[in-house]
């Protein structure tokens, strides 16, 4: 986790995926799959158009077996490179903008990673609240984009 100008940033490992990055896209947007690999956000519903809202239900970050909802909003499709999309004004105090990346790294290969940027007059609060969470969940998603996407490309 570093600080930035623009706020807190929480940022996942970087793996390297044997898979093509269109392919690495569309498993990572195949929202009705997530159930099946996503140990973080275990549902995703969304058109994925820019502008159109994302619920991203998660675990909970106290640890408990709870499971919560929560309402983003898509602001960047371009794939197979970037998705985009922040919380709006739905946590007063606080704006969460997450960015993933795809990034090609030759034929057939690619990385991927995503972070997390915290800004706000509450934005250290919830830093100190759910940053090791986040950071959790961010790097146990990119092993099992990881995991999934060799598994189905192979």
């Amino acid at each position: 986790m570093t600080r930035s100008g623009a706020g807190h940033v929480v940022t996942s490992v970087a793996v390297e995926i044997e898979a093509p990055a269109s392919f690495v896209w569309d498993v990572l947007v195949d929202y009705e799959r997530y159930p099946e690999w996503n140990p973080y956000t275990v549902a995703a519903t969304t058109t994925l158009e820019v502008g159109a809202p994302i619920d991203l239900t998660l675990p909970a970050y106290d640890g408990s077996e709870e499971l919560f909802t929560t309402r983003e909003f898509i602001r960047v499709v371009d794939p197979p490179r970037h998705l985009r999309y922040d919380n709006a004004d739905q946590v007063p105090g606080v704006l969460g903008v997450r960015d993933q990346w795809i990034i090609e790294l030759g034929p057939g290969r690619c990385s991927y990673g995503t972070a997390d940027t915290l800004s706000g007059e509450l934005a250290d609060v919830a830093l100190q609240l759910t940053g090791d969470w986040i950071k959790a969940g961010f790097d146990a998603v990119a092993h099992a984009l990881k995991a999934r996407a060799e598994l189905l490309w192979a």
